[in-house]
């Protein structure tokens, strides 16, 4: 079995429209591919806040009459994989709160790599916690009195937390986003006629026939309210950036923009550099689909090999890494993808994928393809060899289980049975997004970590702390009953 790379969260707000739930159902939609493990929305219409949170996909959470009880002007969303906490109804997003500063909600996307400290401490003063997700540390943060007594505020709350935070928070009167003075994760910022939108991507204002107008810069918090909009930045002295490269590579939409980069030509610029850096002699070029299409296209638009589309993905099957069950998951890797053998029969074929993370299931890819008849199978990857697990959102394994940090290039192509194996290069993956290479965090191929972490932390730290971790079956009953509750 293959181990992708697992997704963080999308999340989502809009401010000033009287559909707003309804906009936000769509706009989930198009961030669905972020997360599939459970989503929720939450409003405001100016007095009273509104929310219902599921697990699945957004479009078995959320049925008419659901998303016409959410009224409301204001509302945020969220769509989920668990990188903090395990994957329980209880750790769905928004989280809401009625504290000294009123109601509160927010949607969270990425990791607090200080989580576990803050919570220590938090619960040391009398804070008591509904989830084992550390979104909730925020919230938290922010309903503690200040020095004088008087209410929290976000500007001290965001100041406390270290990591990756791309934020959607609503109040019963405003919308705010905010997103971490290195810009780990995506945030931006759009416009449908006089109400304001944020979202993770672009690709999401697109079905809502929103404008996109700018990203929400690193360091950067948006007020949303009866005013207008008002920006500030709360970390001015910050000058470093770390952008999560693999946004490029692999997790973001193909129609989205990032940074000024449309994903879409920054993934076929990959392949050109891949057939720059590496050529093969072959015959036909095909990618692993859906994510090494572009790349595909680039190698074969640059090398001049004939593009094929050999492997016909199942749509309807999912993305196997976000099923949490071991048992789906083998399942969907099998039925996932088919292959049209008269493409391939008596053929010298390049197969290109965007990574390699445990590399069973392009071990699975290549045997399929001499099965079929292919005289050679040569691998390229659209991306460096993964050395080092994230701490910042991405779901990668343990350093122990990435081939690439266990293995040499020959010893892997060994295990594909390959005819060949290359990986692109860090500086080409960089050269292919035009922007300089300081701007990246790339921790998970060169294992310089922009922001410091405790190492024996992982995405289920809080529940051990507490003692809450439970085996798989327990858990799956709760969640069933709860759900059958909704």
């Amino acid at each position: 079995m293959r181990f992708y790379p697992k997704h963080y969260c999308g999340v989502f707000g809009v401010y000033g429209h009287p559909n707003a739930a309804e906009l936000t159902y769509y706009g989930l939609f198009a961030l669905q591919h972020r997360g599939q493990e459970s989503a929720g929305i939450a409003t405001s219409d100016g007095r009273h806040f509104r929310i219902h949170r599921g697990m699945g996909l957004v479009s078995q959470v959320f049925t008419g009459p659901i998303l016409h009880d959410l009224v409301g002007h204001i509302a945020i969303g969220h769509t989920r994989y668990s990188t903090s906490g395990a994957s329980h109804l209880r750790n769905a997003q928004p989280l809401a709160v009625d504290c000294a500063r009123g109601q509160i909600a927010i949607a969270h996307n990425g990791n607090l790599t200080n989580a576990a400290a803050l919570r220590a401490e938090l619960e040391a003063r009398g804070s008591i916690f509904q989830t084992t997700v550390d979104s909730e540390i925020i919230l938290h943060l922010m309903a503690q009195p200040g020095v004088d007594g008087s209410a929290g505020s976000l500007g001290h709350a965001l100041r406390r937390i270290e990591g990756a935070w791309s934020l959607v928070i609503m109040t019963e009167d405003a919308l705010i986003g905010a997103r971490d003075p290195l810009g780990f994760r995506p945030l931006c910022l759009g416009r449908l006629d006089d109400a304001w939108v944020l979202a993770s991507e672009s690709c999401a204002f697109d079905l809502i026939h929103a404008k996109f107008v700018r990203d929400v810069e690193p360091g950067e918090v948006v007020t949303i309210n009866g005013n207008g909009l008002n920006s500030y930045r709360l970390f001015p002295e910050q000058e470093r950036r770390a952008f999560c490269i693999f946004e490029y590579v692999y997790f973001a939409r193909p129609d989205s923009t990032i940074a000024h980069r449309n994903v879409y030509k920054v993934r076929v610029e990959l392949g050109r550099e891949l057939a720059r850096e590496h050529p093969a002699e072959a015959d036909i070029v095909i990618p692993v689909p859906d994510s090494g299409n572009c790349a595909a296209l680039g190698y074969s638009l640059e090398s001049g090999i004939p593009f094929e589309m050999a492997f016909v993905r199942n749509h309807y099957v999912g993305r196997s890494f976000l099923q949490p069950s071991q048992l789906i998951r083998d399942f969907n890797v099998r039925v996932k993808l088919n292959l049209i053998a008269e493409l391939v029969r008596g053929k010298r074929v390049v197969v290109v994928d965007d990574s390699i993370v445990r590399g069973t299931t392009c071990r699975a890819r290549v045997n399929t393809l001499k099965e079929a008849g292919a005289r050679e199978v040569h691998v390229r990857v659209s991306c460096p060899p993964h050395m080092h697990p994230c701490v910042y959102g991405i779901d990668f394994p343990d350093r122990n289980k990435l081939m690439a940090a266990n293995h040499s290039l020959e010893e892997i192509r060994k295990y594909l049975n390959a005819d060949s194996l290359c990986y692109l290069s860090q500086e080409g993956m960089v050269r292919a997004t035009g922007l300089p290479a300081n701007q990246f965090c790339m921790a998970c191929y060169d294992g310089r970590y922009p922001v410091a972490f405790d190492p024996a932390l992982d995405k289920l730290a809080l529940e051990r702390r507490n003692g809450r971790a439970r085996g798989w079956l327990d858990a799956l009953a709760e969640d069933r009953a709860q759900i059958r509750l909704l």
